[in-house]
């Protein structure tokens, strides 16, 4: 893998991109095929979307039943491939289908657990915009599946932590009276994350239909990670979760079967190690329109 390259779309005769950087591993492949020579433990956190099977322009639309058979495969080899204190976190929303709702994480929390994964958060991230539903409310959310693979895992909660909504509240009675009694670095974040996702005006925006805000994918890698660990995604799409690994210090896996999502990838990699890239930044508060 290490030698291969692709070139440039559209570009006859240009000069070839390696697929491969020091601190990145990105190519156009079928997940299993990219997954397989890859060494069991290896990744300390896989963290990925996969396609809903709702018809979007990157997937084949098939039956619930054949989904759901290939995900067991993909969500096997990525079992394999799982450090021993790793996590995976699989970031899902809804199946439709003739305007009935199949909630993803609940079809698919079986899969993990037949592999002896256990669940440590099911976390919900809240957004504001979306398509306008008429026969039902509006889908405004979607969960995250964070699974370790045994009871020792690595979870660093200082980095993501969000500031306090009473910073200076002070403890009121007993020994530590007159004390601050919330952390100075900040509260958990708990598991409901509001991040805007990337519509038209979001300043990450590509030509991927649904892609990854990479303050999302950070906040993973930082509290799930140590500098230098792999984090992989076997649905890459434009390579939000290897730029966020990136930019930790952590090197990034990803396959992704559309070369135009591949291109983009690498065009962000770089665009990032140039100091070029437009990202929103973790833990800006969200923006409210003046009345």
């Amino acid at each position: 893998m290490s030698n291969s390259t692709t070139k440039a779309k559209d570009s006859p005769g240009s000069l070839e991109r390696l697929q491969v950087d020091k601190d990145a591993v990105m190519v156009c492949q079928d997940n299993l095929s990219f997954m397989r020579p890859l060494s069991a433990g290896s990744m300390k956190l896989i963290v990925t979307s996969p396609p809903y099977n709702i018809g979007k322009k990157y997937e084949r639309r098939s039956k619930l039943e054949a989904y759901i058979q290939k995900q067991t495969r993909v969500i096997a080899e990525c079992v394999r491939l799982l450090h021993p204190e790793g996590s995976i976190c699989w970031q899902v929303g809804n199946h439709l289908s003739r305007g009935e709702v199949f909630p993803l994480d609940i079809i698919l929390y079986h899969l993990f657990k037949d592999h002896g994964l256990k669940l440590r958060n099911r976390i919900v991230w809240q957004f504001e915009h979306g398509l306008h539903c008429k026969k039902r409310l509006s889908g405004r959310h979607e969960t995250i599946l964070w699974f370790t693979k045994g009871d020792t895992y690595t979870f660093n909660l200082d980095p993501i932590r969000i500031p306090q909504k009473y910073p200076n509240k002070k403890h009121y009675k007993g020994p530590k009276i007159g004390q601050l009694s919330s952390n100075p670095l900040g509260k958990n974040p708990g598991d409901v994350w509001t991040i805007p996702n990337v519509k038209h005006n979001h300043i990450e925006k590509t030509v991927h239909p649904c892609q990854f805000p990479i303050e999302l994918v950070e906040r993973l890698v930082l509290s799930l990670t140590n500098t230098g660990d792999n984090v992989f995604d076997p649905y890459m799409g434009v390579g939000s979760a290897i730029v966020a690994a990136a930019m930790h210090e952590r090197k990034g896996y990803g396959c992704d079967t559309v070369q135009e999502y591949v291109d983009i990838a690498w065009e962000r990699f770089h665009s990032f190690h140039a100091g070029a890239l437009r990202t929103r930044p973790m833990n800006r508060p969200i923006y409210e329109p003046r009345n």
